[in-house]
């Protein structure tokens, strides 16, 4: 993002999670340690299934008495739905807002104003009404603002921000390596270290049992991690999810998201994967992405 401007992000849920037993309810079930989310700190986290696969992934923030989940929108109400199983005698409320408000994202720059106008130095900020936070998976995309819609545009006029294009914020995380759309294509078929999700600080390996741990922690303790999800560049013909991409008769990777920005699957070392292979697909030609942290 430019320092003048601010992406409102089109397809984005929030879950609002009250009552007495919130914090416990999420440190059982989340892959992140609860205890770090406080009004001055936010984090990124995922719900995985028993077996370790991943099935939703959203921003955890404190707001006043209620922690929110900042996820994608086309998947909010399956998350309620699966959260709900999780209630049992739990003293907690679990409800949709995304109507209610709308997430903007705005520069490291405009962050710093920020801070610096209210006189803080964290990393999670409340202003005029809004939440405001750095983003937990990578500083270079900038911070995010869950506000009412009439708030942000308050905020827009304040900054002297331009409404930005979300492309420009969707390719700046797919070159790092992490995919904004086409999230249901991938629930139960990756595990969460294959998403890179210890890359981007969603998983914490110190914290108590969770949904999905087991799996987790065996394939970090024995050194298993044999796939990543990576970006893919096409750059002839078309892809399709399923896809099996082939190197020298034998499968390394298969396409899990083919629209506007393609990811797969694939079999990777970063020592020995080269990135600067072409490889086929049913007439189609792609090359793997590497991205910034390998």
């Amino acid at each position: 993002m430019e320092k003048d401007q601010i992406i409102i992000l089109k397809n984005r849920g929030l879950v609002s999670i009250t009552g007495r037993d919130a914090k416990d309810f999420l440190q059982n079930i989340i892959t992140n340690d609860i205890n770090k989310v406080s009004r001055s700190n936010s984090i990124f986290a995922a719900l995985l299934s028993p077996q370790g696969k991943y099935l939703y992934e959203f921003f955890v923030i404190e707001k006043n008495d209620e922690y929110l989940l900042d996820c994608d929108g086309s998947s909010a109400k399956e998350l309620i739905k699966h959260l709900s199983k999780y209630k049992i005698g739990s003293k907690i409320e679990i409800k949709d807002i995304s109507s209610n408000y709308v997430v903007g994202i705005i520069s490291i720059k405009n962050f710093k104003i920020i801070q610096k106008e209210i006189g803080v130095n964290e990393l999670t900020l409340d202003y005029r009404e809004s939440s405001v936070f750095l983003d937990p998976r990578n500083d270079d995309l900038g911070a995010r603002i869950i506000s009412p819609l009439e708030r942000l545009y308050m905020t827009i006029k304040k900054l002297r921000l331009n409404i930005g294009n979300n492309e420009t914020y969707i390719e700046k995380a797919f070159l790092k390596g992490i995919p904004i759309e086409g999230l249901n294509n991938l629930q139960n078929q990756i595990f969460g270290l294959e998403l890179n999700f210890e890359k981007l600080n969603a998983i914490d390996f110190k914290k108590g049992c969770y949904v999905g741990q087991e799996n987790t922690s065996r394939i970090k303790l024995k050194n298993k991690l044999s796939k990543r999800l990576l970006p893919i560049k096409i750059i002839e013909g078309s892809i399709n999810e399923g896809d099996a991409i082939v190197k020298d008769h034998t499968e390394i990777g298969k396409i899990l998201i083919s629209k506007n920005y393609p990811f797969a699957l694939i079999k990777h070392t970063s020592d020995k994967f080269d990135y600067n292979f072409t490889f086929e697909i049913k007439g189609a030609k792609i090359k793997i992405v590497k991205p910034n942290w390998l």
